[in-house]
């Protein structure tokens, strides 16, 4: 099984992806991704990722279409570390969403659509990121039902909404999997759109909605335990699962990790690509 591949990137030199369990991980900095992010699926990796990953192959397929994978977590940063295919950083999609438009905000050629989070809250983040901007580069939010990815109604309405923008960047943060299997399932039916991102909870952060952590938890690996105290109910199952990654890690580590056979074997990596 092969554990780190170099990637070739139209005008940037050649730069590595590093497997953990059945995923790849761009070894991207938040500013190297943003400079690369002008085209194609960014995917943020975290542990509860990685569980689904073994059970959906959805999911999965949706994973296999990203362009660009980064560590989310650093509890991803530092099963990397042990495994020995260490990368720079973490780029949280939380990090990445801001970088991103404040590097756009005069850039007329992009245009950037929220869909996600409660009703209310992507129009609350769209007005504060337009109004530090100092132009519409948000054209478009929309929160949906929690019915939405089991609406094909409610999704048709969504897609109108992004193309009548036409968003050349669609933001969207309704939680792993639906996220990411939404947008592999309907991304061809949005034409203007260049970029894709699934970032969970960023929206909310973006609306000032809801608090991130201190920084020094986030740089320490200590968002979990602020996200559980204030919000346990949303995730007290998704750290349980925590658990399950550090043992599949460790039997990554000597050698006894198998992908499930049931959904493939490991994630095609995208992009032209070399065995390292």
């Amino acid at each position: 099984m092969r554990n780190v591949t170099l990637v070739e990137g139209a005008g940037f030199p050649a730069w590595r992806k590093c497997r953990i369990l059945n995923a790849w991980v761009d070894d991207l900095t938040v500013e190297q991704v943003v400079d690369r992010l002008e085209e194609g699926i960014l995917w943020t990796l975290n542990p509860d990722h990685l569980y689904h990953l073994q059970r959906n192959e959805d999911f999965l397929n949706a994973y296999r279409q990203a362009a660009i994978v980064s560590s989310d977590s650093k509890y991803v940063y530092w099963g990397l570390k042990f495994l020995g295919r260490r990368i720079q950083s973490k780029a949280s999609g939380s990090d990445i969403v801001p970088a991103y438009w404040r590097r756009h905000a005069q850039n007329p050629d992009v245009r950037i659509f929220l869909l996600g989070a409660k009703p209310g809250i992507a129009e609350q983040a769209r007005q504060r990121i337009n109004g530090i901007a100092g132009r519409e580069v948000v054209v478009g939010a929309h929160g949906p039902s929690m019915n939405f990815v089991g609406d094909p109604a409610e999704s048709a309405d969504a897609i109108r909404m992004i193309n009548d923008c036409e968003a050349t960047c669609l933001i969207v943060g309704l939680g792993a999997p639906k996220q990411e299997v939404w947008i592999a399932r309907h991304r061809h039916l949005m034409p203007t759109v260049k970029v894709y991102m699934g970032v969970g909870a960023t929206i909310d952060y973006e609306a000032d909605a809801v608090k991130r952590a201190p920084r020094w938890m986030t740089q320490n690996g200590l968002e979990w335990v602020y996200r559980m105290v204030t919000e346990p109910r949303r995730y007290w199952r998704r750290y349980f699962r925590q658990l399950e990654f550090l043992w599949l890690v460790l039997l990554d580590r000597i050698g006894l990790y198998r992908p499930p056979s049931n959904l493939g074997e490991t994630l095609v990596v995208t992009n032209e690509a070399k065995a390292a």
